[in-house]
């Protein structure tokens, strides 16, 4: 069976959070870093269903995990200097 790659703007819509790549950044920009010992679906911004389709989808698609993972990194990575 070939394995799906959603973008990050399926996801976003999924979140039910703007899925545009000025919102995305932004929303990424607004939330990174996140300390090391937290995981994607425990940070405190998200809505319980927001943090349980994360853990869901991470878990349980695998077509969906590439990109939550995806989220997970950009969200631990420190900013660069601009």
């Amino acid at each position: 069976m070939e394995e799906s790659i959603h973008p990050f703007s399926e996801l976003f819509s999924q979140l039910g959070l703007p899925a545009d790549e000025t919102s995305i950044r932004a929303f990424i920009a607004r939330h990174s870093p996140l300390p090391g010992d937290v995981r994607l679906e425990e940070a405190p911004f998200w809505t319980p269903a927001q943090a349980q389709l994360l853990r869901e989808e991470r878990i349980d698609d695998a077509d969906w995990a590439v990109v939550v993972d995806q989220l997970n990194v950009a969200l631990h990575a420190t900013p660069a200097p601009q």
